[in-house]
């Protein structure tokens, strides 16, 4: 079965700092028409940061949209043009003053491919320096420390929900028990 829909038109809503929202008329495989909500987004890096004690660095900062403060593993915005691993290397100096000795990269994942048009990069990051942190003047964090076992506990008993962090901290066990 044909499963491709093809775009008839689009209606630019906003074209803001981060998201551009638009809506589009589709024609679906069956010819009837729908209307698809997209929002586009440039892509972002994120990085599970293991210092040499195997704990895991993540960030603590309030988040509009949830009303409340949430802990994540380090994360950004991509520039226009810019380079995942150099991104994900410039997020993790910013928000927590580190520099890795080892930097893998475990893949992209596609965050919520519904109505989002954010790729995400996942890394680790290993073997850390810590220098100071220089966030964006908009970002207010805490940087907090958790032992790695700890986190992937947190993560399975849904403490954790950001889904970045979940699946990172999933990966990152995955690849160990495959070594």
């Amino acid at each position: 079965m044909e499963l491709t829909e093809k775009k008839l038109s689009s209606k630019l809503i906003y074209d803001g700092k981060i998201l551009r929202l638009h809506v589009d008329t589709v024609e679906l495989p069956n010819g009837a028409q729908a209307l698809r909500e997209v929002a586009d987004h440039p892509g972002g890096v994120a990085i599970v940061a293991l210092d040499r004690d195997d704990n895991v660095l993540t960030v603590k900062q309030y988040r509009y949209v949830f009303s409340r403060v949430m802990e994540e593993i380090p994360a950004g915005k991509l520039e226009p043009g810019e380079d995942p691993r150099e991104a994900a290397l410039r997020e993790l100096r910013e928000e927590t003053g580190a520099t890795p000795e080892r930097f893998t990269e475990l893949g992209p994942i596609i965050v919520s491919p519904g109505a989002y048009g954010e790729v995400l990069h996942l890394y680790l990051a290993e073997g850390l320096r810590i220098g100071a942190q220089s966030p964006d003047e908009d970002e207010f964090l805490d940087v907090a420390r958790t032992p790695f076992d700890k986190m992937v506990r947190r993560v399975l008993s849904g403490e954790l929900t950001d889904a970045k962090t979940v699946v990172g901290i999933l990966k990152v066990y995955a690849l160990r028990r495959e070594n």
